[in-house]
């Protein structure tokens, strides 16, 4: 339900005029453009909508939003900014889209991005000079609002969560000042940007390590649906002992049948293991040959340039509307796979665009040598459930999210990746320390509460 827009305009006004005019209040003309996220399903209605280009003008606008009773609720770019719909009647919506410088190191191997900057940008970059990043399955996720949240890539299970390859920050904090974190300075807001999701500050950059990559072994194998019990079970026991120098995904996936899909997936019920192995492709052939023994109709591996994997799993680039929610599971048994293709595969009536289970492990089961709110996942896979409304409604399309995650209760980890879990607690996305030292962190530096942070990050 859409929420009102509690307080009088009035006490936005004193905005106007901020970050070169790019503030919108409640009857301007782009006022409901402005306030639009990535996914179009979420109903944001904001005392205003501000568009700073620099820290400075985030600084400016975060010591207004203060002095006139507003609060403050950044807002990541791209696909993947957490929904805030709800919680934003009283407060500033800060878009960081403005905000998209981008410089690559090659003698260090490392990225400094600004807030606005998406992975897209920085897989090019980083790519043309023969070095990789942690990035996202897609291009038009933000680079800083996934860090911050974790970051689960391509190169996870060798090289674990983007969080932690962050060796540096820069934010506007609640007083408006700007700072900059390292190891040696501001060492807990460093700490808290390693996967503490937000709520502390105005993240306006980050620098973090790349990996030297040129080529990967990747792309997928297919089967029609009818063969989604055989070909994920097979999957789970290859999983289980494959390498980490590869990074799978198993979806059970009912595509549509539009022009930007390929034709001979396009309409089609089907059963994908997409991989991203570091490697020859020699090493490559010997590790999927227990998968292509399935005999898949589909087969698209080979050896690619590293920045080609920024579009295998054909994610959508334009703002769209969708429902989303995962669970972490602890394996995938036999009467683990029975239970979600019951739910999701041939004959149970779910409409889910895709069930998509994500191979974790390796690299990402360890602590991570730098420390962090998040730096590992408590679980063996993810599995996450992603619906389109095609004519039955959102509610609909949340009843078949959570009967899939719900089947698979058994093997279900208390513990929750948020970036992807939009219905799971707080508590859940951190270890008790950890949690309990982000509030500390938070209410330290934010004393008055002045930040909305991203959805079930901290107590709001």
């Amino acid at each position: 339900m859409p929420e009102s827009t509690s307080l009088p305009t009035a006490d936005a006004e004193a905005l106007r005029g901020l970050a070169g005019g790019a503030v919108h209040l409640p009857g301007d003309p782009l006022y409901d453009e402005a306030r639009m996220p990535w996914n179009l399903q979420v109903d944001e209605r904001p005392a205003a909508v501000a568009y700073p280009a620099d820290p400075q003008e985030v600084s400016r606008i975060v010591r207004a939003a203060a002095a006139s009773g507003l609060r403050v609720a950044p807002q990541g770019t791209g696909h993947g900014a957490p929904p805030l719909a709800g919680r934003l009647g009283d407060a500033v919506l800060l878009r960081t889209s403005a905000m998209t410088g981008l410089q690559v190191d090659v003698a260090s191997r490392t990225a400094r991005v600004g807030a606005g900057v998406l992975w897209g940008d920085v897989i090019t970059r980083a790519g043309r000079v023969g070095l990789a990043a942690r990035h996202t399955s897609s291009p038009g996720v933000g680079v800083v609002g996934s860090s911050l949240g974790g970051g689960v890539s391509w190169y996870a299970r060798q090289h674990g969560l983007q969080c932690s390859a962050i060796t540096a920050a820069e934010l506007v904090l609640a007083d408006g000042t700007c700072v900059r974190a390292t190891e040696t300075e501001n060492s807990d807001l460093l700490w808290a940007a390693r996967g503490g999701s937000g709520g502390f500050g105005v993240v306006t950059s980050l620098e973090f390590d790349l990996l030297p990559i040129r080529t990967v072994h990747a792309g997928m194998l297919g089967w029609d649906w009818r063969h989604a019990r055989s070909v994920l079970t097979a999957w789970g026991e290859w999983a289980a002992d494959a390498p980490e120098a590869v990074t799978s995904v198993a979806r059970i996936f009912q595509v549509p049948d539009v022009d930007a899909l390929p034709a001979q997936l396009r309409g089609r019920q089907l059963v994908l293991l997409d991989a991203v192995m570091e490697g020859d492709e020699e090493t490559g052939a010997r590790t999927l040959a227990p998968l292509r023994a399935l005999r898949p109709e589909i087969d698209t591996f080979a050896q690619v340039p590293a920045t080609d994997i920024a579009h295998l799993q054909l994610d959508p680039q334009e703002p769209t509307a969708v429902h989303a929610n995962s669970v972490l599971v602890h394996g995938l048994p036999a009467d683990a796979v029975d239970a979600l293709v019951a739910s999701a595969g041939p004959g149970s009536g779910s409409e889910l665009l895709f069930v998509e289970l994500r191979h974790l492990g390796g690299a990402l089961a360890r602590p991570a040598p730098r420390s962090g709110a998040m730096d590992h996942l408590d679980g063996s896979f993810l599995v996450l459930g992603v619906g389109l409304d095609v004519g039955t409604g959102w509610s609909a399309v949340r009843e078949d999210a959570t009967r899939v995650l719900d089947s698979l209760a058994p093997w279900t980890s208390s513990a929750a990746y948020l970036s992807m879990a939009y219905e799971a607690a707080a508590r859940r996305g951190w270890s008790a320390a950890s949690y309990d030292r982000l509030l500390r962190i938070r209410r330290s530096v934010d004393p008055n509460g002045l930040f909305v942070a991203p959805q079930r990050a901290a107590d709001d």
